[in-house]
Order: structure tokens, then C-alpha cells, then sequence
């Protein structure tokens, strides 16, 4: 039997004495998750008050978490993933704009609350590590014998995420996803990945974000294999949590991968349990590097909180492509005339000799009735379903035999010269840097016309911008023009990131050269230079904008 909901997928474990979560204390087989969430589903249900049924989770990836993502499913609550890495008036806004019910946390959670407007009297708080905590889960537990139910109600169009966008490049926005969708996803997840039951996946990243759940947790939970937690990534921590386990599969982000690349190389290191992974924005650099070191291929996928299965994977993909569309509704569009976009005509080092032609917005045409929307949200709704098509905010391309490539956000485009350049591809070039943890591109005003790159590279602690021999590395990259080498460089050794571990681009662009750590200047004519600005090169600068009449693009 087909099961079509997280509850129905949930309740087939009932019985189930395989291993299904386990943290570094105890391990709980699948019977066990199975009574453990439907004790929290009788409490929430006790707890219920009128208006939508949402449930605040702010916790690590510990297994209440886990068994409240149950207790959810089964009594048709929502779950809303609070990013622990928000803080202040941004942490308010989200939280009070979700509605809670509830909120599961403990007192470090609850700490970073304090002071805060958030619509959620404390007497609606369940703190974990509260000594009354465990009782008052207890008297909910299912008796010796009785089956665990579900509430009737329920099905596959029951909401059962909020999930907040990262907003690396924007505002962000509470995407929702129903029971119905996250179950698809689960099985068609397993099977685009290969998993099977006798999986052992390690979450390192954090379960308020779709790729520990779409990816990890779902999928999981559909072959009932073994989920394993970490309460926060670590790198240093990474292959002695995978030993610990003997964990075969993980979910990544770039970053983390590029700091567990920067660990020093340990004898044996390959010889470990690990037989594939999925994330997104590894570079081609590290997915080689990590496959020598650790023996395990790393998948590249594409998608969103809001849409996914628009990529099929393909063995006979190039290594920086995704695959190919899924069905012929994905597409490659001028986002102004929706056209489809020609095909790519790529140089022999891979850059696309035609970006006006060829680069434009991934579309799914078929895509609007699937969009499940954003939660009290209708003008983000209208950016994403125009014309009856869901549009996906991102831009690539596609090559001369079909495959597509990410070519960066909508906002990726840099406009230099009157020519526009790829962030992404600057991006790229940057992160093959051997002594370089994490880069990112964007796009800041120039103060006469149009833009000029910008990159943010994250560094090791005890390596300085002239340990990187940037100039020189630059002018041995035959696919970076000169249009695309950044005129301003900022280093630093702990960029700000998103709650998902991605660098966080909306922020660093905002502050652009305006910030605490040091910037690197080149003028822009001749072989690339870069001079340390002072404080008065940026008062030069402005008045620059000034003298123009731009300041008005300067945040």
C-alpha cells in the first residue's frame, strides 16, 4: 500500500525493532520513535488552542526534534523550524510571523527569546531539559498494547512544514509544505540516491532547513533506515561522528565540506564506512579533493524549499552540470519576453561564449499547481507563479546536448562594462584557491555606472591576504576575464552565514567595502594589484558616488 502521507509513512514503522535514531547516548528503534512521537502528539493535541495549529521547534539536531517532527505528522500539526543563528529584531519577526501555538525548546533557546515579541506567552513554552519535561511527556505514553493512531483528519494536503528560505540572497519568506509533498519527495529521493534500509545517514545540518529533511530525514524515514544526530556540524568532529555511526550517507552544504577539506589529512582517513552523499555548491575542486581523501562520490542536486524533481540525474552528465530537465516543462527563459533561451556555446574551458543568449531563468511551465505557496505571503506568491508558470528566481543554462547548468541566483547578473557577467563563475574560479575556506561573488555599485565585482573569501586562522598570492593565482585562471576578476576583495576568517551554513550574500553585499574587515582594492587597468583601503580610500570613494550623484546605491 502506497502510503501518501508523513503520518501513514510514520505509522508503517509501528512494530519496527530496526535501528531508527540514534544520537551519541542511545540508540531507538523505529517502534520506539513510532510511541515516543505519538506521546508528544497526545500532548500537543492536549495543548491545542484555536487558529492554526503551529508548533515552534528551537532545538540542535537532538531527538526531541526528531520525535517532534512525529508528533506533528500525526496529530496534523505544522512544525516550524526556528533558526538557532537568527538573532534580535530578524529572530522576532520570523517567529511572531509564523502564529505559534507552541514552542519546543530548552533554556538556551529560550535565553536567545528573551526581550523578544513574539506573540508566544512563556507559559506556552515546553523546555526539554525542564525537570518536568519527561513526566509530562510520560503520562501521554501509549499503554502496553494499544496501536498508534493518527488524527482521521489528516491528508496528504495537511500542511506540515513552514520552512524558512535561507535568504542568502533576499528577505526571507515561510515556504509551505504539505504531508502529501514531503512523502513524494521521501520516496522519490531514495530512489534518485540509491538509499535502501540498510542505510545509515548522518545529519550534520540543521533539521529548521529543507536539505536535512527533503534529503535526509524523509527519505529515511520511508525505507526505515537509520538516522543519526550531531547537535551542531563540526568539522574537526566529522569522520569521528561517521566512524562512531558507521555512517554510509550524509547531506552537505559546501562550506561544511570545504571546512572538513581543511582539516589536517590523517593516515587512513579513506578507509571508513561513507558510500555517498547529497548537497549543493561543493566546488568541482573540493568533490575531487573529498573523493580522494574519503573515497565518497558527492552528489550534486538542485532544488528549494519550495520546488523540487525539475532535475534528472544522469550518469553521463559533465561534472559541473546538475543532470537534465526532468520533463520538457523545465526550461530556459528570457525572464522578460519568456522566450527559450538558445543553447550554450561553451569554450574549451567550459565558459559560455554566449551569456546573453543563453543564460536565463529556469522555469517549470508546468510547475504553478505544485507550488504550495508562501505562508501569509501573496506578494512572494506572484514572484514565483506568473503566466500560470513557476518560476524558480535561479538562472542557468543549457549545453548543446541538453544538460543544465546553475549559472547563479536572479541576482547573480553583474553588470560590468555594459556586458553582464556571472557572480557564480567568479565564484567558482575564487574557491579552487587552495588556501581559500569559502568565497563568494557579488555585484556592488560602481560609482560613475552600472557595477564591479566583489568577492568575500573566508580564510584559515594564521593565513593573511598576501599568503594567498591572489594576483598570481588569478592570471593563471584561463576561464576568469578580466571583467570578472574582483575589484574589491574582503578576507576574513568567520564571514557571516546563513542558519543552513551558507555565506550569507545578502549581508555581505549590503555592506560591500563599508565593514570591519580588511578590503583589498585593484584599480582595474593592467595585470590585477590589490592595496589594503583605508579608512580614508572610503570616504574617497563615497564622496566618488557623490560627486555623481549615486548615492543613492549605496545602502
Amino acid at each position: 500500500m502506497r502510503n501518501e502521507t508523513i503520518a501513514d509513512l510514520l505509522l508503517a514503522r509501528a512494530g519496527d525493532g530496526h535501528p531508527g535514531l540514534r544520537d551519541r547516548e542511545r540508540t531507538w528503534t523505529w517502534d520506539e520513535v513510532v510511541r515516543e512521537s505519538a506521546a508528544r502528539a497526545d500532548l500537543a493535541r492536549e495543548l491545542r488552542r484555536d487558529g492554526p495549529f503551529h508548533i515552534g521547534v528551537l532545538l540542535d539536531n537532538v531527538p526531541e526534534y526528531v520525535l517532534w517532527l512525529g508528533a506533528a505528522a500525526l496529530c496534523g500539526a505544522t512544525i516550524v523550524g526556528i533558526n538557532s543563528t537568527r538573532r534580535g529584531a530578524y529572530l522576532e519577526q520570523e517567529v511572531r510571523h509564523t502564529d505559534l501555538q507552541l514552542l519546543v525548546t530548552d533554556a538556551a533557546g529560550a535565553k536567545l527569546l528573551d526581550g523578544l515579541d513574539i506573540g508566544v506567552p512563556r507559559d506556552r513554552f515546553l523546555l526539554i531539559d525542564d525537570g518536568s519535561y519527561p513526566e509530562r511527556v510520560a503520562r501521554h505514553a501509549l499503554a502496553p498494547g494499544r496501536v498508534p493512531e493518527r488524527d482521521p483528519e489528516i491528508t496528504p494536503e495537511t500542511q506540515f512544514l513552514l520552512l524558512f528560505t535561507s535568504g542568502t540572497t533576499g528577505a526571507s519568506k515561510a515556504a509551505r509544505c504539505s504531508q502529501g509533498r514531503l512523502a513524494e519527495l521521501a520516496r522519490d529521493n531514495s530512489a534518485k540516491y540509491g538509499h535502501s534500509r540498510e542505510d545509515v545517514a548522518y545529519c550534520p545540518m540543521p533539521l529548521f532547513h529543507g536539505n536535512a529533511l527533503m534529503a535526509l530525514w524523509a527519505p529515511m524515514l520511508s525505507l526505515g533506515a537509520t538516522i543519526c544526530l550531531t547537535p551542531k556540524f563540526s568539522a574537526s568532529g566529522f569522520m569521528d561522528d561517521v566512524r562512531f555511526y558507521g555512517a554510509t550517507f550524509f547531506t552537505y552544504v559546501g562550506k561544511a565540506i570545504a571546512y572538513v577539506l581543511a582539516q589536517p589529512e590523517r593516515p587512513g582517513e579513506g578507509d571508513n564506512t561513507l558510500t555517498h552523499a547529497f548537497g549543493t555548491e561543493a566546488s568541482p575542486g573540493d568533490k575531487k579533493e573529498f573523493l580522494r581523501r574519503f573515497g565518497c562520490p558527492l552528489v550534486e542536486g538542485y532544488g528549494s524549499s519550495e520546488g523540487a524533481g525539475m532535475i534528472r540525474l544522469s550518469r553521463d552528465a559533465p561534472p559541473s552540470a546538475f543532470g537534465v530537465p526532468a520533463h520538457d516543462g523545465v526550461r530556459i527563459v528570457n525572464p522578460e519576453t519568456r522566450e527559450t533561451c538558445a543553447p550554450a556555446v561553451l569554450d574549451e574551458h567550459g565558459r559560455v561564449a554566449n551569456p546573453e543568449e543563453a543564460i536565463g531563468e529556469i522555469v517549470d511551465v508546468h510547475g504553478a499547481a505544485r507550488f504550495e505557496g508562501y505562508y501569509k505571503n501573496p506578494e512572494a506568491d506572484a514572484e514565483r507563479v506568473r503566466h500560470g508558470w513557476y518560476w524558480t528566481g535561479d538562472l542557468g543554462y543549457l549545453d548543446g546536448a541538453g544538460f543544465l547548468y546553475f549559472a547563479g541566483r536572479s541576482g547573480d547578473w553583474i553588470r560590468v562594462d555594459s556586458e553582464n557577467i556571472s557572480a557564480l563563475l567568479t565564484q567558482d574560479v575564487l574557491r579552487r584557491h587552495g588556501k581559500v575556506l569559502d568565497a563568494v561573488a557579488f555585484g556592488v555599485p560602481d560609482p560613475r555606472s552600472g557595477d564591479q565585482v566583489m568577492a568575500a573569501l573566508e580564510i584559515p586562522e594564521g593565513v593573511g591576504f598576501d599568503d594567498l598570492g591572489l594576483p598570481a593565482f588569478l592570471a593563471e585562471q584561463a576561464d576568469l576575464g578580466t571583467k570578472g576578476t574582483p575589484r574589491f576583495v574582503r578576507v576574513s576568517h568567520g564571514l557571516p552565514t546563513t542558519g543552513s551554513g551558507k555565506l550569507s550574500k545578502k549581508q555581505l553585499q549590503l555592506e560591500g567595502w563599508r565593514c570591519d574587515d580588511p578590503v583589498y582594492r585593484w584599480a582595474g587597468r593592467g595585470a590585477p594589484a590589490y592595496t589594503l583601503m583605508t579608512e580614508e580610500d572610503k570616504a574617497a570613494l563615497r564622496e566618488e558616488f557623490a560627486a555623481n550623484g549615486r548615492l543613492r546605491f549605496l545602502p
